[in-house]
């Protein structure tokens, strides 16, 4: 019997190709400026309570607190991991809409002015900036072929 010796997944060039393409993507200035951001974002995030002043206020004070660390974890990752992590803005992006309601829905009266603009105005930003990572995500992954060249059709050359 003759024996086939097949290479490990890990060294499939269509793997390395994907690889390959997602390290550019990381590399390039508006992926680490989304990174940057969002880093930023889920930091005010989590210390928002004692920064605007709404502390007093235990349960948005922890919610945002978790779901600034969330933040971060899910899009800080972004330019060291990206081909595991830039399906995680999707989940970042719900936490930007999560910090958009809280006020109104955490347990308590915690729907004052300042906690309801500082959540308001982060949970916009830490959506959009979760929306441009999965973004910029996709156009990598549609413009692979490069910028202004169209995919060839199938069975053509």
């Amino acid at each position: 019997m003759a024996s086939t010796h097949r290479a490990p997944i890990e060294e499939h060039p269509d793997l390395m190709d994907l690889r390959a393409r997602h390290d550019r993507a990381a590399a390039t200035p508006r992926a680490q400026m989304v990174e940057a951001l969002a880093l930023l974002t889920g930091l005010y995030l989590a210390a928002s309570p004692w920064i605007a002043g709404f502390n007093g206020f235990t349960t948005l004070a922890v919610t945002n607190l978790i779901a600034g660390i969330a933040y971060m974890l899910l899009l800080g990752g972004l330019g060291n991991s990206y081909e595991r992590t830039h399906s995680m803005a999707w989940a970042a992006a719900a936490i930007g809409i999560w910090t958009c309601v809280a006020p109104w829905v955490v347990a308590g009266d915690v729907a004052h002015t300042r906690s309801i603009t500082s959540n308001l105005i982060t949970g916009v930003i830490a959506t959009l900036l979760a929306l441009a990572a999965a973004s910029a995500a996709r156009d990598k992954d549609t413009n692979r072929h490069g910028p202004g060249t169209r995919r060839p059709m199938p069975g053509t050359h």
